[in-house]
């Protein structure tokens, strides 16, 4: 009896063996899959920081470019600026240049008498300057851009 139940002990003992080593074939096929997944991981983290520092430098580089644009668009702002006081002053030159030259005008308007009908027609240069200035002051009001 002693012998068959050593038998029986040793048999169990070598099927509780046999279990430990297919339970630790199932634990190391497991571990493998976990460290494959450990160096994917550890490769996706690596890609994430490295796109993490693109980004960076690209959004520092777009601070710096805002910057530069935002400096010319106030530049041009400015002498946009400075321009339209200059044309709203030449503006203002043009039409006091107008004014005078309607008043120049008007007073050539004087009656002229009647010339004889055999004596040629001509106007001394004073004359024609201010016929001239009359005639183009009454096609710019014509116009409507005198004042």
């Amino acid at each position: 009896m002693s012998h068959s139940l050593g038998i029986v002990i040793e048999s169990l003992v070598a099927v509780l063996l046999v279990l430990t080593i297919a339970y630790c074939m199932l634990l190391n096929k497991r571990l493998k899959c976990l460290k494959a997944d450990e160096h994917s991981l550890k490769a996706t983290i690596g890609e994430l920081i490295t796109a993490t520092e693109i980004a960076e430098r690209a959004i520092g580089g777009l601070k710096m470019t805002v910057r530069e644009v935002n400096e010319n668009l106030r530049n041009q702002i400015s002498a946009a600026g400075s321009l339209s006081e200059q044309l709203e002053k030449q503006l203002a030159e043009g039409d006091n240049v107008l004014r005078r030259l309607s008043r120049i005008a008007s007073a050539a308007r004087a009656p002229v008498a009647e010339p004889a009908p055999h004596a040629p027609t001509q106007l001394s240069p004073a004359k024609a300057v201010a016929a001239a200035a009359q005639a183009f002051a009454e096609r710019r009001r014509a116009d409507g851009i005198a004042a």
